[in-house]
């Protein structure tokens, strides 16, 4: 047995994976268990879980892989200081400290948080490596192209090569500053969201705009060529040197300062975000080209934090050159947890790899269960009421029942997801055909920005009965946005016309019915897509099965399982409390079902205000 520990920290939501045999045991994100979102610290509990998953020790691991270089990082690091200095020097000095402690001394920090691990070796992968190895390693392709974009790893801002086998080469590569993952990020700063974390914020505000800025952009911003490789004018950024992404040059081009948070959306600002989200698809779309002319493959796999961008992925999809394309679901800094560890075995190790059609991602259901046992302790030491079903079959008709009546559930059953998605296992669902469902889910339990979309689930086999998808075409990972199909949208009003050009509160514009299934068509009648298979899913799938045969429909809305601000809940104990504080009308945990009317009122208000205490609604 060769145990292989993968592990990302100290940047940006910090995971553990882990690899035995090739197989991939478990994975998971440091957020889920300190309850810190996007947590940067050492997964210690992510390794504890990994390592608890794989029924091993830390002495039985054989390697210990670790995501990136932090000495070639650090290199980076010092010299854009220094071709900045002395402007850049507030920032320096609040960076060193930590890398001087932690992130310089990798090796000694990982010896000294695995202390048992001693026959260990410690192997360290390049950033992007790791972001192509956990794109292709897991596929379902022999061969592939291979295309990794996000900020920027050590030098690397995007990569291109090819994986053939076991094997992963890295043709070409662009280098920092010009990074399409840092100019993105800059437009989610300037809009007023939170960078590495508000960019799916301005992907969804984008479809309320026009993109009015592009030609700005390509003008004076970057200089786009034909093979999708780019160079930005750094005189409009302030990333390399300061502690905002933007910079009065940049304030100036665009009518104005950045966007206080929280502060009303203006048409300006979504505009922006579709001028911006225009440009990005267009440089996504030339480089696949030109990672197509020059590696001649059918197949395409994508990491990298850009990776998540599932609009762009569904037009990468639509119009671009490759037949096939697969997306690894934790596309950032957690999947280069998973990356490393599985570069290791096939490409270090020289061990076979042989596909059969399907990925090994295992549906990215990679994190702690918990068992029927384990919650009726914990729901008969609460004193909570609950029913208990004995038929999976009665269990998913009754589920199916309250969803039909226009309620919401919070859907808590079998291995935690892997990646910022939740597919199915840690998800609050409800009725895609109900008018009244989007505009519920965002105000009343997500307590989140009302413009925001919900993603639709449907059964495999009729995702081209209600989307613009070929009817073999996967997206399991809810990772490609496709048009809802002209039969399934309805005929809009001149009222409801004006409320989606004019309104200024984007809850009059998101709530015009567009579809047979509003809750989940966005205002340019898209939808983030997640298909479910059995095979994957299995009691998800079987869930949705028994809505369709109550209601003739194959489709529900699923959003993540949190409120704003919080990580997707990982325990039945965190499940129970969210339930509480939000209007979640009904809570399944495994085989158990409870109702909000039976909880206490007096209790359940008092949960609700102390619960939202906790998190920053960013």
């Amino acid at each position: 047995m060769t145990a292989i520990l993968g592990i990302s920290a100290f940047y940006h939501d910090s995971a553990a994976a882990l690899v035995v045999d090739g197989d991939i045991v478990a994975a998971a994100q440091e957020e889920r268990f300190t309850r810190k979102k996007h947590d940067p610290g050492f997964p210690a509990n992510a390794i504890d879980y990994c390592l608890k998953e794989g029924g091993i020790g830390p002495e039985a691991l054989d390697y210990i892989a670790f995501y990136d270089k932090p000495l070639t990082k650090f290199d980076r690091l010092l010299e854009t200081y220094l071709a900045y200095a002395p402007e850049g020097f507030r920032s320096f000095r609040m960076a060193m400290p930590l890398w001087l402690k932690d992130k310089l001394h990798m090796r000694r920090t990982l010896r000294q948080r695995l202390t048992a691990a001693r026959r260990a070796r410690l192997v360290f992968t390049d950033h992007h490596e790791s972001h192509a190895a956990s794109a292709f390693f897991p596929s379902p392709f022999d061969r592939a192209a291979v295309l990794t974009l996000d900020g920027v790893g050590e030098w690397s801002t995007a990569t291109f090569g090819v994986g053939e086998g076991n094997k992963l080469r890295l043709l070409k590569q662009l280098q920092f500053p010009h990074s399409l993952g840092l100019l993105y990020s800059a437009f989610t700063y300037y809009c007023g969201f939170k960078v590495n974390s508000g960019e799916y914020k301005l992907m969804g505000l984008a479809p309320y705009g026009q993109p009015a800025y592009h030609d700005l952009i390509l003008k004076h911003l970057i200089r786009l060529q034909p093979d999708g490789s780019f160079w930005m004018d750094m005189d409009y950024f302030n990333y390399c040197q300061g502690l905002t992404m933007t910079n009065d040059r940049f304030h100036r081009l665009f009518g104005g300062g950045p966007r206080s948070p929280e502060s009303l959306l203006e048409q300006r600002h979504m505009d922006l975000a579709a001028s911006i989200q225009k440009v990005t698809e267009e440089i996504m779309l030339s480089m696949a080209r030109e990672v197509q002319r020059q590696t001649q493959m059918k197949n395409l796999v994508l990491a990298g934090g850009v990776a998540l961008n599932c609009v762009a992925n569904g037009r990468l999809l639509r119009e671009g050159p490759f037949e096939n394309i697969w997306i690894q679901p934790a596309a950032g800094d957690a999947g280069g947890a998973l990356g490393a560890a599985a570069f290791v075995w096939y490409h270090l190790m020289d061990k076979p790899r042989e596909s059969d059609g399907h990925d090994r991602q295992k549906g990215s259901l990679l994190g702690p269960r918990y068992s029927n046992e384990q919650i009726a302790g914990f729901l008969a030491g609460s004193e909570i009421p609950h029913q208990r079903f004995e038929h999976e079959g009665d269990l998913l008709l009754e589920v199916a029942q309250i969803m039909a009546a226009g309620k919401i559930v919070g859907w808590f059953q079998g291995r935690m997801e892997f990646g910022p998605r939740a597919l199915g296992s840690r998800s609050i669902i409800g009725d895609a055909r109900n008018t009244a469902m989007q505009a519920a889910m965002n105000v009343k339990i997500k307590f989140r920005e009302s413009f925001r979309p919900f993603a639709p689930c449907v059964l495999q086999e009729r995702v081209s009965d209600y989307f613009a998808m070929r009817p073999d075409q996967e997206s399991p990972y809810m990772l490609l946005v496709a048009p809802v199909l002209e039969k399934h949208r309805v005929a809009l009003s001149e009222a409801d016309l004006q409320k989606m050009t004019a309104a200024p509160d984007l809850r009059q514009r998101v709530n015009v019915v567009r579809s047979t299934v509003p809750a989940i068509t966005h205002v340019d009648y898209s939808a983030r897509v997640q298909t479910v298979d059995e095979r994957r899913h299995g009691r998800y799938y079987r869930l949705i099965k028994a809505f369709e045969g109550l209601t003739g429909c194959p489709v529900i809305v699923n959003t993540s399982f949190n409120v704003r601000g919080e990580p997707i809940v990982c325990t039945p104990q965190e499940a129970y409390r969210c339930f509480l504080a939000t209007d979640m009308d009904a809570l399944v945990l495994e085989d158990f079902v409870l109702r909000k009317e039976q909880m206490n009122q007096a209790a359940t208000a008092a949960e609700r205000e102390k619960y939202l205490a906790q998190f920053e609604l960013d």
